[in-house]
């Protein structure tokens, strides 16, 4: 038989909706101060002591009302007679479930009810036939208890009801496959209806919070490193592994998505080495943030690395790259700056294309101070004019050197009381201080944005892609 629960004062009763799923069992406002509130699914009053009595015998059931200031581990009791009920009365107070197996009339009585017109629709002597009263008992019974998917249906519903929340399954001593198999379902356990008492169901109920609790722990650690490995497998997109085999030039590079995205950006870069010698380098910046963005910027990526080294250059280069962009890019309102570079073999010597994009910084090994490269000869972003041309000058490097390609949010910092921007300025300022210390290479990068950073008071709010070449 059933265990007998009482039901609750309607009047008292909250009347609130399916909880809020971002907390977790436990940590709603009772379980804060000690309390944990319990849901009883269950329908036939007669035959058992009450689910209060019981925890009451133990000394851990609390009546409805207030908390009491030190509640200890006393469990408030809310009961439910069907499903429509208990998604009334699953609040935010409710840790978990107790569910009987054997309800019947689960969706609000309507099953009871069809069960009741089909026997008043048989005539007298359809109930009383071959089978006489006994069989017409039987049919009712099993109007009564529904076969076990039907049960498995009916918990799979309570558990999508309140997926953060414990749930123990009640059903007879006689079925063990059934208990076992609700677990696999998804309950956190099974008792027994003839083996229960206030202890044992007092433990059960704790028993079933905490594993629930440590359930989505464990699953939240999971979703963390599986997001971490997704991260990774784009991280590879985003930042490419440059292909310079030959070549005795140094390559450093380092991004940072601004500070209201996790990892996606729209800046990209790539450097690559192609047979006659020749290095070429190019670092690009989409408009926007986001996976949409990213994407795009891999798009270019990639196709510039494909059209590179199918021996494009320059403004042929570009407008084919500017092409790719107007068949791939999701509103005309997207557009791309790009700066390329293509060293000469000897290193001495290189062409320098702008697409909108902020002019590199060329610093020597002597006493001469760090300078942008001219950007008196530049052409629009990419995607701005349908027939742009972007012209290549050729600058003198030397002997030894340091190239630095950057994204203008590298530039965007603000600086001083006032908050001015840092500007390509600044930033030569910045990068001369770091090379009077000494700092080359990855020291350089490192130390160039975390001065970029300290004086714009934290992380930077745009994306952030930094590219540096090394020659002597």
């Amino acid at each position: 038989m059933p265990v007998r629960v009482p039901r609750e004062d309607p009047v008292s009763a909250p009347r609130a909706s399916i909880p809020h799923q971002s907390g977790g069992p436990g940590r709603s406002e009772g379980s804060a101060k000690g309390g944990l509130t319990l849901l009883v699914i269950e329908d036939s009053l007669a035959g058992h002591r009450s689910v209060p009595e019981m925890l009451d015998a133990a000394g851990g059931y609390l009546p409805s009302g207030p908390l009491p200031a030190t509640p200890g581990e006393r469990i408030r009791v809310r009961t439910a007679r069907n499903l429509t009920e208990a998604e009334r009365l699953l609040t935010d107070d409710v840790q978990c479930i107790l569910l009987d197996l054997a309800l019947t009339g689960a969706r609000g009585g309507a099953g009871a009810a069809k069960s009741g017109a089909q026997q008043d629709g048989q005539s007298a002597a359809e109930q009383q036939g071959p089978g006489g009263p006994v069989a017409a008992s039987g049919t009712a019974e099993a109007a009564r208890a529904p076969d076990g998917p039907g049960e498995l249906d009916m918990l799979r519903h309570v558990l999508r009801m309140a997926p953060r929340h414990a749930v123990l399954a009640l059903t007879d001593g006689t079925d063990a496959e059934r208990a076992a198999e609700a677990v696999r379902v998804g309950a956190q356990d099974y008792l027994f209806r003839d083996e229960l008492d206030g202890r044992l169901l007092h433990r059960a109920i704790r028993y079933a919070v905490e594993r629930k609790r440590a359930d989505l722990a464990q699953r939240q650690l999971a979703e963390s490193r599986l997001r971490g490995q997704e991260n990774a497998r784009l991280e590879r997109g985003l930042l490419p592994t440059p292909l310079l085999a030959g070549s005795d030039l140094r390559f450093a590079a380092r991004y940072r998505p601004g500070r209201s995205r996790a990892l996606l950006g729209g800046d990209f870069y790539d450097t690559v080495r192609t047979a006659d010698g020749t290095v070429h380098a190019m670092i690009g910046d989409v408009c926007g943030h986001g996976p949409d963005e990213a994407a795009l910027g891999v798009e270019l990526r990639i196709a510039w690395r494909a059209l590179t080294f199918a021996g494009l250059c320059g403004d042929e280069l570009l407008g084919t790259l500017q092409k790719v962009l107007d068949h791939e890019r999701p509103s005309d309102e997207i557009f791309a700056t790009l700066c390329t570079v293509d060293i000469s073999p000897d290193g001495r010597r290189a062409g320098v294309c702008l697409a909108g994009h902020p002019s590199p910084l060329v610093a020597g090994t002597g006493d001469a101070p760090p300078r942008l490269l001219p950007y008196d000869e530049t052409g629009p972003a990419l995607g701005v004019l349908p027939k742009a041309r972007w012209p290549r000058r050729q600058v003198e490097l030397g002997g030894a050197w340091s190239l630095l390609m950057y994204t203008d949010g590298l530039i965007e910092g603000r600086i001083g009381e006032g908050r001015q921007r840092l500007g390509q300025e600044g930033m030569v300022d910045i990068v001369a201080g770091r090379m009077a210390q000494g700092a080359r290479g990855e020291a350089l990068l490192d130390g160039t944005m975390e001065d970029v950073r300290r004086l714009n008071g934290g992380e930077l709010t745009d994306d952030v892609a930094v590219l540096l070449l090394d020659r002597g």
